[in-house]
């Protein structure tokens, strides 16, 4: 153990018991966990390499930079990348062991849980990646039709009837709901007015030139790489669905937190390091060059650097500046695992038919967002925590989720399977 954790932990361990006393330090730590190295007195990585995968897109730049820029080997570990074609595959393959964890969608770890997305599985979120930065792109053909917002298009789909295709990239996943919300904040139905599709990210753009969508939502640069490429524009912005809202996850199975607690927790060290890194504005263009890689991202630089600086154009001649850019961290506000952000995917299955019956919303997401893990990290790396383990939005439709009522909420929605 290098001298650097051993005083990191040291220190940890002083100011813990000194304010809390031994008993009460166990009690911070889940079950699964006590019995392990942490709880023993040793908080070496039972795992000296991680594998984590990835999909190419602008917010899996914390666990590329993690291990480009070597943060991993700060905490012990080394952390072996492994770029995959979708997030079935990324689903597959935390199922089966082939990676320890990964870059994912939100709703993804929720489904696979409850058996809604997949094989049904324990599943874990580490630590929320990102907020915000995805998009919702229509197609040139829609605009020449005079279509540039969600109202406009609500009054095509009513009066010219004929099949409109819309692309998400999995299920149960954030762009699923994303696009639902807001096609449904437009009185659209998703599930009857329009079709919905499944389409990798990468795919996205190329799909919709050869014209077999006529939108998407999908995380950036493939909204950006539209405009790029004209051949479509930006509807919406998700932070105009929900400011801030939760996107990305460090997820993995449940039996990789509980097998290997000190190496989850280092893991996530590293990963806040680099969203600590990435959330200089003044590093930013060097990430984008880095992720840009064909081993990475794969997209012109200045594709991927515009938005993840916040520089917004739509393809319609509009600029602006957006203080709602893709966020990486912000002083861990970003990175804590609300309890309240699970519930929220929870009640969006539900709303559109994924989930037949309520389940217990907030037991689920206590089950799956390892709270006190991501506390441990995050003293470590001198990251602050909130206070509260629910948060308070407003959504697009002025509707508020704060968790409090989520069967309530779930069943509320006029549009709605």
């Amino acid at each position: 153990m290098s001298d650097e954790l051993k005083n990191s932990r040291r220190d940890f361990l002083k100011s813990s018991a000194g304010i809390l006393g031994g008993a009460a330090l166990m009690a911070m730590v889940p079950p699964g966990v006590r019995s392990a190295a942490w709880a023993a007195g040793s908080d070496a990585p039972e795992l000296k390499e991680i594998k984590v995968g990835f999909i190419p897109l602008t917010d899996c730049a914390s666990v590329v930079l993690a291990s480009v820029m070597k943060f991993d080997e700060k905490y012990g570990i080394k952390i072996n990348l492994s770029k995959e074609a979708s997030w079935a595959a990324v689903r597959d393959k935390l199922v089966n062991g082939e990676l320890h964890a990964a870059h994912v969608l939100y709703g993804l770890i929720y489904g696979v849980q409850l058996g809604i997305g997949g094989q049904k599985k324990d599943m874990s979120v580490l630590m929320t990646l990102n907020n915000n930065g995805q998009a919702i792109t229509l197609s040139n053909q829609l605009k020449d039709k005079g279509v540039t917002t969600g109202a406009a298009l609500k009054k095509l789909v009513d009066i010219e009837k004929r099949d409109y295709t819309f692309a998400h990239t999995f299920p149960t996943g954030t762009h699923a709901m994303w696009l639902y919300y807001w096609l449904a904040s437009h009185g659209i139905n998703p599930l009857s007015d329009v079709k919905t599709i499944t389409v990798p990210p990468p795919q996205m753009v190329a799909n919709m030139r050869v014209g077999n969508m006529d939108g998407y939502c999908v995380g950036e640069p493939w909204g950006n790489r539209a405009i790029y490429d004209k051949i479509g524009f930006t509807a919406a912005t998700t932070q105009d669905i929900w400011k801030d809202h939760p996107e990305k996850v460090l997820g993995s199975t449940a039996e990789f937190t509980q097998k290997y607690p000190n190496a989850a927790r280092a893991l996530m060290m590293a990963v806040l390091e680099a969203s600590k890194y990435i959330d200089e504005m003044a590093n930013r263009r060097k990430v984008a060059e880095i992720i840009a890689d064909k081993s990475y991202v794969n997209c012109p630089v200045e594709v991927i650097d515009q938005r993840l600086e916040g520089k917004y154009e739509d393809g319609l001649g509009k600029k602006w500046d957006d203080p709602n850019y893709m966020k990486f961290c912000n002083d861990g506000a970003v990175n804590f695992p609300y309890l309240s952000d699970g519930m929220w995917f929870l009640t969006q299955h539900k709303r559109w038919g994924l989930l037949k019956t309520d389940p217990d919303y907030l037991a689920v997401a206590k089950q799956i967002n390892q709270i006190e893990l991501y506390k441990q990290a995050a003293s470590q790396v001198k990251v602050s925590v909130p206070k509260d383990v629910m948060r308070t939005s407003k959504l697009i439709d002025g509707v508020v989720w704060d968790g409090k009522d989520p069967k309530k909420y779930a069943a509320s929605f006029k549009i709605r399977a």
